[in-house]
């Protein structure tokens, strides 16, 4: 519940407005910097293998390992912070990523790196799910969509400015740089949470936790996003790939079925009940799998296809998130007006016709207005339309007291499906790179398109129409 004022010592509206306001800034804030920390590291690779003598395998555990540690924590972490406080949990999780960045700035060998940036994910999946559930009960239901749109285009602007800020962190000083902006970023969120941000956490949580169902759900969470990430090295149908896959299932399953008997499961099967959040969370996992495999798709024609520097890649990829920065607001602020389920919709066909213009235009010689920018823009409107919108629709109808557990299952189908998309973008490229590397691209952005299309054909089909919603709230 959110703290009340003592009597005699409320404040006018318009100060209470403005509170919630700056709070607000500080979640986008918080959401921007995790996102700047995935997008920046892809243009590092380079220059973090030469110095630290990296193999190729061990290098994409710096990525990796960041990915599995935030989805293996999330739900426990969205757990704990509906019941012990957001705003405790969100300044615990910054403190966690500031320490894990400051570690990888300063790491001497690759292990120490892989160490380090998994400290950074577990940091990371603690502050994520509270940055959102922390602020949403400081305005009113009116105004979540339009909260979570702008909470959104932080992330899009992100995706924005990694690149760039990487590119240009590399130019003018080394890699261990990209990791060191984030010290004083979070020391900024960490003086200004407590002075802007109440407390808030569900007043009738119990403390109490399923000793089987967390270390099941968290391990077994771990268990298939690493056979999803290393699928491709160890092969799908290897052993090493097929027994931690069936070992993940199970312990998942083991995960649903104490959540179906436990007093304090886990996983909150109650919120499946909810029309609404199951069909954001179908969703949003199809256009993860596909958006995330187009990010690095797209620098990959810029630097491999086309020869670009890194530096020009990364202004080069700057058209599209920044669109969508710009629209996230916007279009959070009509959600309810024009339905969830249209501006999905029309965020999955958005995706489905920037791969396609790929598709048709790309050639070997460098044609980026003519063949890139639309894409991108393409790309910039699909964001804006969805990721928001996800968040906004599922987060609908769920309880105050559960926003934190909410919205960490939200973000756990996410989690899998950027680690599935790039795995499955990168095996059709690998698989099909004898018939040369513009035609290996091109089948990539076949499984891209078809995903994208997929995502927007479910959600028209299972989320419900605005009036369903409005119904739905009213019950």
């Amino acid at each position: 519940m959110q703290e009340t004022p003592q009597e005699g010592n409320s404040a006018p509206l318009e100060h209470v407005d403005r509170r919630a306001w700056l709070a607000l800034s500080v979640a986008t804030l918080a959401s921007l910097l995790t996102v700047i920390d995935v997008s920046i590291v892809n243009v590092a690779f380079p220059s973090i293998k030469r110095d630290l003598g990296a193999s190729a395998a061990g290098l994409s555990w710096v990525l990796s390992g960041y990915s599995v540690a935030v989805g293996a924590f999330l739900l426990i972490s969205g757990r704990l912070a509906d019941q012990r406080g957001r705003r405790k949990f969100f300044l615990i999780g910054v403190a966690v990523f500031m320490l894990g960045s400051f570690l990888s700035g300063v790491a001497p060998t690759p292990g120490f790196l892989i160490a380090a940036r998994v400290l950074q994910g577990i940091g990371s999946s603690i502050l994520s799910p509270a940055s959102l559930s922390m602020i949403l009960p400081e305005f009113p239901a009116s105004r979540h969509s339009t909260v979570i749109g702008i909470w959104g285009a932080s992330a899009a602007l992100g995706a924005a400015v990694g690149p760039t800020m990487g590119a240009i962190l590399l130019d003018l000083l080394n890699w261990r740089w990209i990791f060191f902006v984030n010290v004083p970023i979070g020391l900024v969120i960490f003086v200004l949470t407590p002075r802007f941000v109440n407390e808030t956490k569900d007043p009738n949580a119990e403390r109490r936790f399923d000793l089987v169902g967390v270390p099941a759900g968290t391990l077994g969470i771990a268990l298939i996003l690493l056979s999803v990430v290393q699928g491709p090295e160890w092969g799908y149908a290897s052993l090493e790939t097929v027994s931690i896959s069936i070992a993940g299932l199970l312990l998942l399953g083991l995960l649903v079925y104490r959540s179906s008997v436990h007093p304090y499961p886990l996983l909150d099967l109650q919120l499946f009940r909810l029309r609404a959040f199951w069909s954001a969370a179908v969703g949003q996992t199809l256009f993860s799998t596909a958006f995330i495999a187009t990010v690095l798709f797209n620098t990959l024609l810029l630097q491999d296809l086309w020869g670009w520097s890194p530096l020009a890649a990364g202004f080069g990829v700057v058209a599209g998130p920044s669109l969508a920065a710009i629209l996230g607001g916007p279009i959070g602020s009509i959600a309810d007006k024009v339905g969830h389920r249209t501006l999905i919709t029309i965020g999955g066909i958005s995706g489905t016709l920037s791969i396609s213009w790929l598709l048709l235009t790309v050639g070997n010689e460098s044609n980026y207005l003519v063949s890139v920018l639309p894409a991108h823009l393409l790309l910039g409107v699909a964001v804006a339309c969805s990721f928001a919108t996800f968040s906004s629709m599922g987060l609908k109808l769920v309880p105050e007291n559960r926003f934190a557990t909410a919205s960490a299952t939200l973000r756990t189908g996410s989690a899998i499906g950027f680690a599935a998309g790039v795995a499955i973008a990168i095996t059709i490229a690998s698989t099909t790179a004898n018939r040369g590397q513009l035609e290996s691209f091109r089948y990539a952005w076949a499984f891209m398109a078809c995903t994208f299309f997929a995502g927007a054909f479910f959600s028209r089909i299972a989320c419900p129409s605005r009036e369903e919603l409005k119904q739905a709230s009213l019950n």
